[in-house]
């Protein structure tokens, strides 16, 4: 799909703007620029003209933006049949989810699971599908595999598949790092891909929800600096972690996926421990921005595990290197795509787990300056940790790799 979007109004980005009456309204930039609330006028000014030609070029382009990329599809997925490795889990349910709303276009869906999972169905789309085995995947013709299926799944089929000529996407974290393989959110760095690359990494899920905030940020004023803290959900553990919380709140005794209580409760604990102090959570914070966004910028992180099923939050502290302006921050983040502003605190309008559920964007608010360090801005970050920050990710760059012929 095309990556223009529409940016929020200046009313909806918490501008202070108070628009004129109707007596004055004839003309609209001169009234505007006597009625800002702000001493920066030309800069606000700015900003709400950008936003109403946005407005007016999207309603033009939109739908021929929309038909162009359906056509490609169309044109190129004629005979694609496509993957799922580990479709009975909490990702690949949602990647079936995930692939229906956004109509993306296969002539036939393997559902591959383990061998206990075989010979049972998926439904997708009305039709019930067996699952197979990926011993029984690797006798198919197949032009497209998606892996969530853990990392020594990956470790061994990606590259066996990939031997065939399959392009894997892949959603664990063996590949993220590798020097060889690209770690794709294709709004940040598609324009990576090439024919070329069989095996595409997917962004942790919490990395994922950072670098779209930080992207359009780090574009205008040059990040320097991150430290965040993560408030993430029990689904990002898996099924077992679900189960635990669902049990606990419950009262009925449960297998434990975390070595304490989770309901009522939160844990510094995300992963194992590595030597340096950090969880493995925590330092691929680090490691994956930098290789997304630039190796230059300094991360540091807090992962705590929280009793939220789904969504993780993340409170962001960013210095960068250049200063910057409230308002051009909340713009540039609304004109990122994929990214969504709700910074309206006065209306106790910000970013919950709850409303980013089974949704695509991620969303940003709580958009401030922090006034005991110059050049740092602190912010709260909220996505859905199975949708951007797998499983859609994980679609859009299958789109990406339609769109731009490279399968």
């Amino acid at each position: 799909m095309s990556t223009s979007k529409t940016p929020k109004s200046p009313i909806q980005l918490g501008l202070d703007v108070k628009f004129p009456s109707e007596k004055s309204s004839k003309n609209c930039e001169k009234p505007i620029r006597y009625c800002v609330n702000n001493r920066k006028v030309k800069n606000i000014f700015f900003i709400v003209r950008k936003y109403t030609i946005f407005t007016e070029l999207k309603k033009q382009n939109e739908r021929l933006e929309f038909l162009a990329f359906h056509m490609t599809f169309r044109n190129i997925v004629l005979h694609m049949k496509l993957a799922i490795v580990g479709v009975t889990g909490m990702v690949g349910k949602e990647m079936l989810e995930v692939l229906s709303e956004r109509d993306f276009p296969l002539t036939k869906l393997i559902p591959v699971a383990s061998e206990k999972s075989c010979g049972n169905t998926i439904s997708y789309l009305g039709k019930d599908i067996e699952i197979v085995s990926l011993d029984d995947l690797m006798g198919r013709e197949i032009d497209l595999a998606l892996f969530s299926a853990g990392g020594e799944v990956s470790k061994v089929w990606a590259p066996k598949l990939a031997a065939k000529g399959v392009k894997v996407i892949d959603n664990s974290s063996f590949w993220r790092m590798n020097v060889e393989h690209k770690l794709i959110v294709p709004e940040i760095n598609g324009k990576e891909l090439s024919a070329d690359d069989m095996i595409i990494a997917n962004p942790n899920c919490s990395t994922m929800q950072l670098v779209m905030a930080l992207a359009p940020l780090h574009k205008k004023f040059c990040v320097k600096r991150v430290v965040v803290s993560t408030y993430q959900a029990v689904s990002g553990t898996g099924k077992k972690a679900v189960e635990q919380l669902e049990n606990e709140e419950n009262g009925i005794d449960t297998e434990m996926a975390y070595p304490y209580q989770i309901y009522q409760n939160a844990l510094p604990h995300c992963d194992d421990f590595t030597e340096n102090g950090y969880t493995k959570e925590e330092m691929k914070l680090t490691n994956e921005t930098k290789k997304i966004l630039d190796k230059n910028i300094d991360v540091v992180a807090t992962a705590v595990r929280v009793p939220v099923v789904s969504g993780h939050s993340e409170s962001v502290n960013i210095t960068f290197e250049n200063d910057f302006d409230l308002n051009e921050v909340r713009f540039a983040l609304s004109v990122m795509d994929g990214v969504e502003v709700l910074d309206n605190p006065q209306k106790n309008e910000y970013p919950m787990p709850i409303s980013a559920h089974k949704k695509d964007a991620v969303f940003v608010g709580r958009i401030r300056h922090d006034f005991s360090q110059e050049k740092t801005l602190n912010m709260w970050i909220v996505a859905d940790n199975l949708r951007k920050g797998a499983a859609t990710n994980t679609v859009q760059i299958a789109e990406y790799l339609i769109k731009n012929k490279l399968l």
